[in-house]
């Protein structure tokens, strides 16, 4: 469901499509991502038509991600990498963003809302959740879209493969898949995907504010994510209503249960993905990566990627429950 104040408040000349995320015509980048993301449902039956002009938007000579966010950039082994090398991990580091953002997507955040018009929560339902959920599922598609066709304009810019079968699954979504494994009850399952997903439809605004507003990086990938963050603030308070109707309905075990699985999908989303980035510097055939892999984890286990968790720390004080969650707030969110 659109957030049509929030958008209204940027800009009086944005544009809503259905489907789309909102977008201002007369911002170059935004419109030809959003044209590239239009037509490319047109291909199939028109597959010679002429593709948005967003590669001409492209600068070779500026990076794909920040350099900031990988793990080994802080590691004297950054300085022993030349220019190409550099460039390189910083293409995989968008490449492997837009694919933990799509993970997210695809395993935990839609399959939530799947259960949801199943029918498989107590507490909530109805025709006009239903709708909201439904909406929201297909803002999701979208989003998996412009990831997927973020990544794609990489490849054919560096003309280098980049390809998304290098990489583990994310650090998110195998800590998910970790706890499904673990649970012995569907109920158990359910609730632990309803978890994650409330974590990471609450949280996603800071996972993307990490790039939506650098201006350092490439225009094409800072605009994708600004695009799909402007869509988000929607979906969380829809996420946030959501687990409070079922924490309600809950009995006493089953509210410790949920609370634990929201602090583990919490700590996993913020963590650094150490085994991506140790995946892509083998792969890159960096020398030394292992001993600077494990020098990283020792010096880095702990860290949050992503520092603002304020959006659950608020959801579980409005819930009164802030003091049954253990986990670090840290200063920034006090």
């Amino acid at each position: 469901m659109r957030d049509h104040t929030a958008a209204d408040a940027n800009t009086d000349a944005q544009i809503q499509l259905p489907g789309i995320p909102p977008y201002d015509p007369r911002d170059p980048t935004e419109n030809a991502i959003i044209s590239r993301l239009v037509g490319n449902w047109h291909r199939r039956a028109a597959v010679k038509r002429e593709e948005p002009d967003v590669y001409a938007l492209f600068d070779p000579d500026r990076p794909d991600f920040r350099d900031d966010m990988i793990p080994f950039r802080s590691h004297p082994i950054w300085r022993t990498l030349s220019e190409e090398a550099r460039s390189r991990l910083c293409s995989w580091g968008w490449v492997a963003y837009n694919r933990n953002t799509v993970l997210i997507e695809q395993r935990i955040a839609n399959p939530a809302f799947e259960l949801v018009i199943a029918g498989e929560y107590p507490g909530i339902g109805g025709q006009q959740l239903e709708l909201a959920v439904a909406q929201a599922m297909v803002d999701e598609q979208y989003h998996t879209l412009m990831h997927i066709n973020g990544s794609a304009v990489t490849r054919r810019m560096r003309r280098q493969e980049f390809s998304d079968r290098v990489l583990p699954d994310s650090h998110i979504t195998t800590i998910h898949q970790q706890h499904l494994d673990r649970c012995a009850e569907r109920w158990e399952r359910s609730l632990t995907t309803l978890a994650f997903a409330t974590v990471a439809e609450i949280s996603i605004n800071a996972y993307l504010e990490l790039l939506a507003d650098d201006q350092d990086i490439q225009v094409v990938n800072s605009t994708t994510v600004k695009l799909h963050n402007r869509d988000e603030y929607c979906h969380a308070s829809i996420s946030g209503e959501m687990l409070k109707q079922v924490y309600e309905a809950l009995p006493a075990d089953r509210r410790r249960f949920l609370l634990t699985e929201i602090v583990a999908g919490l700590e996993a989303f913020v963590a650094p993905d150490f085994t991506t980035w140790e995946t892509i510097v083998a792969f890159e055939g960096v020398a030394g990566w292992e001993k600077a892999a494990a020098e990283v984890r020792e010096a880095q286990t702990g860290t949050h990627l992503v520092q603002d968790h304020s959006g659950v720390r608020n959801l579980l004080s409005d819930m009164d429950v802030l003091d049954q969650a253990d986990f670090d707030w840290g200063e920034a969110d006090r």
